[in-house]
């Protein structure tokens, strides 16, 4: 009798290497089962192998409306939602032709996506008690944060859809104060 396991289909974007995952689970009278991350069937999948997870960070967010981002860094993301839904936007930042632009989906427990470095994410909840789950191949450090980048929720040339109106979303002054897209240096990528 084969086992029922977690399978992954990947999806491509209009942004180069940013990759939507389905991903199954396995249930039955008692809950489901689910591997949030298997190198091996994500890379047969689409993931690039080189990927390697040095950090698992997990943002809680209590409301629906909370709101995070637009953030980018110099480092690959493997994100995925443990428990509840958010609305998800992505800016590509990288240097190029594609520099400003943007994808938007909804995560759920059955959703994941490989953000290669220099893309920028953010997310609204669209569920209270909502649990975000981030894996990463490189180390966060204030030392180093002058080389992310970011750029404002609310630019008007991003036209981002977000469900909850930014002014009645939960969302910190440093997140409502970063610059728009004009005044972003493109991020060099390796």
């Amino acid at each position: 009798m084969a086992v029922a396991t977690t399978e992954y289909t990947a999806h491509e974007t209009d942004i180069p290497g940013l990759l939507i995952f389905d991903v199954t689970s396995v249930g039955d009278e008692r809950g489901y089962f689910q591997e949030k991350f298997q190198k091996a069937k994500l890379v047969a999948a689409g993931l690039p192998e080189s990927f390697n997870i040095v950090q698992n960070s997990i943002s809680y967010n209590k409301e629906i409306g909370v709101t995070r981002g637009f953030h980018a860094e110099p480092w690959d993301k493997y994100i995925s939602v443990v428990t509840g839904k958010v609305f998800a936007a992505y800016v590509d930042l990288r240097v190029g032709e594609g520099f400003g632009r943007v994808v938007s989906l909804e995560i759920t427990p059955n959703t994941a996506v490989f953000l290669p470095q220099g893309v920028a994410n953010a997310f609204q909840t669209l569920e209270p008690d909502t649990y975000y789950l981030y894996s990463v191949n490189a180390h966060w450090s204030a030392d180093n944060y002058d080389k992310y980048s970011f750029v404002n929720l609310a630019d008007p040339t991003l036209n981002v859809q977000w469900p909850v109106n930014l002014e009645e979303a939960t969302v910190s002054d440093r997140d409502r104060n970063h610059p728009e897209l004009k005044d972003v240096e493109p991020m060099k990528v390796a």
